[in-house]
C-alpha cells in the first residue's frame, strides 16, 4: 500500500511536468543543469544495475554454477534498473519526444552518444536475458529454444556493452575539469566508476536476496551469499588502490587532509564505503552471518551513492548568484520510478519462475538449455 501511494503520486508529478515544463516541478536552472533525477536515478541507477553483468559474467562466461540461482533476481533487478533510468530521462530531457533522435543523428564524438545508445542496447538485452523466465511461465518452448541457442553470445554483448555504459559515464565528468573539484576529477575516472560498478554488483545481490527471502520465503544458501561476499573485498581492494595512486601521482595526497570540507565527504566515500567493507569481509564469522553481509552489503551500496553524488551534483562548482535544493516534486518523481520498480520486482516474484534452487537449476529440462548452449 504505501509503494503504490509513493507511486501514484510520482504520475501527477510527470503529468504537470509535460503539461508546464521542468520550472513546473524543479529547482533547476541555468546555474545548475542538472541534479537530484541524473545524480541519483542514472548515475547511481545505472551503477546499482551492475549486479545483472556482474553475475552473468561470474556464472555463464567463468562458469561459477555455484551462483546460478541468484542470476536471474540480479538480471531482473537490472533490468528494472535501466527501466527505471529511462522514466527519468524522460521526464529530464528538456525535450523528450527528441529522444529518438540519437538513432539517426550519430554524434560519434559525445559520450552521451554512447551513453544513450548504450542504454537502449542494454535494456534489450536485458529484456531477451529475462525472457525465458516468461516462456517458461507460458510453457512457449520453441522460443524457450530460440534464447538457449544464443544465451552465450547474448550475456556477452550485455557484458561489454555494460562495460562500456559503465565507463561512459565517467566520461561524461571528464568534460568538467574546471566544474567538478580535484579531489575527484582524474583521467581515469571512467576506469573508477567500472571497478566500482562491479564491486557494488555482488553487494546488490546479497542486499535483493536478503530483502527478498524475508519477504517471500525464497532463502538463498548462506554459501552462496557468502562466495559473493568473499569476492567484494578483492574488487574494492583494487579500486581503493586506484584512487591513492591516482593521488599520489597527481601529487595531491595533501587534499585527503587539507581540502576541507570536501576531505569530509571522500574520507566518508572512501572509509566507509570501501575500507571498512573490505576489513570486515575479510572477516570470515561476518561472511558466514546473514545480517553481517547484509549489513556490510548497505556499507558497499552506500559508499557508491555518496561517489556518484559527490562528482555529479555535491562538489561540481554552481554559477555564481545561483543556488540549488531539489524541489519536493523532484523527490517524488524519483521515489515514485522506484516504488513502481519495487511493485513489478514482487510481481514477477510471485507470477514468474525467477527464485531457483540448486535443485531447479540442476533438473532443468533440456529444451531450456539447448546442446549448443550447454557445450558453450
Amino acid at each position: 500500500m504505501i509503494l503504490t501511494i509513493v507511486a501514484l503520486v510520482s504520475v501527477p508529478v510527470m503529468i504537470i511536468r509535460y503539461l508546464y515544463g521542468l520550472g513546473a516541478i524543479s529547482n533547476l536552472s541555468d546555474g545548475r543543469a542538472w541534479g537530484l533525477w541524473i545524480s541519483f536515478d542514472l548515475y547511481c541507477g545505472v551503477a546499482l544495475a551492475a549486479g545483472g553483468f556482474t553475475l552473468a559474467a561470474l556464472v555463464h562466461i567463468f562458469n561459477a554454477e555455484k551462483y546460478h540461482p541468484v542470476v536471474r533476481p540480479a538480471i531482473l533487478t537490472a533490468f528494472l534498473g535501466y527501466i527505471v533510468v529511462i522514466l527519468a530521462l524522460l521526464v529530464d530531457l528538456g525535450q523528450p519526444w527528441y529522444i529518438w533522435h540519437i538513432m539517426i543523428n550519430w554524434n560519434i564524438h559525445s559520450p552521451l552518444f554512447e551513453v544513450g545508445w548504450c542504454v537502449m542496447l542494454y535494456t534489450g538485452v536485458l529484456a531477451l536475458e529475462m525472457s525465458p523466465a516468461l516462456f517458461e511461465r507460458l510453457n512457449w518452448k520453441v522460443p524457450l529454444r530460440v534464447i538457449g541457442m544464443i544465451q552465450i553470445p547474448l550475456i556477452i554483448a550485455g557484458i561489454v556493452i555494460s562495460t562500456g555504459h559503465q565507463n561512459s559515464l565517467g566520461s561524461m565528468l571528464l568534460l568538467l575539469p574546471y566544474t567538478l573539484d580535484p579531489l575527484w576529477y582524474t583521467p581515469i575516472l571512467p576506469a573508477l566508476f567500472f571497478v566500482s560498478a562491479v564491486a557494488v554488483g555482488p553487494a546488490m545481490v546479497i542486499l535483493e536476496s536478503t530483502l527478498s527471502g524475508m519477504a517471500f520465503g525464497h532463502a538463498v544458501s548462506r554459501d552462496v551469499l557468502s562466495g559473493l561476499g568473499k569476492l567484494i573485498p578483492y574488487i574494492l581492494g583494487i579500486y581503493l588502490i586506484m584512487k591513492i595512486a591516482d593521488l599520489a601521482v597527481a601529487g595531491q595526497l595533501d587534499m585527503i587532509v587539507n581540502s576541507y570540507p570536501q576531505n569530509v565527504y571522500w574520507l566518508v566515500e572512501v572509509i566507509v564505503g570501501v575500507v571498512l567493507p573490505i576489513i570486515l569481509l575479510s572477516i570470515p564469522k561476518v561472511r558466514q552471518n546473514r545480517g553481517g553481509l547484509f549489513g556490510t552489503a548497505l556499507l558497499v551500496i552506500g559508499g557508491l551513492i555518496l561517489n556518484r553524488f559527490n562528482v555529479s551534483l555535491l562538489w561540481q562548482t554552481i554559477r555564481p548568484g545561483y543556488t540549488y535544493f531539489p524541489h519536493w516534486m523532484e523527490f517524488a518523481v524519483s521515489a515514485g520510478v522506484v516504488a513502481w520498480a519495487i511493485i513489478v520486482f514482487m510481481l514477477a516474484i510471485r507470477l514468474l519462475p525467477i527464485e531457483q534452487s540448486h535443485e531447479e537449476v540442476a533438473e532443468k529440462p533440456s529444451h531450456a538449455l539447448p546442446e549448443a548452449a550447454r557445450s558453450s
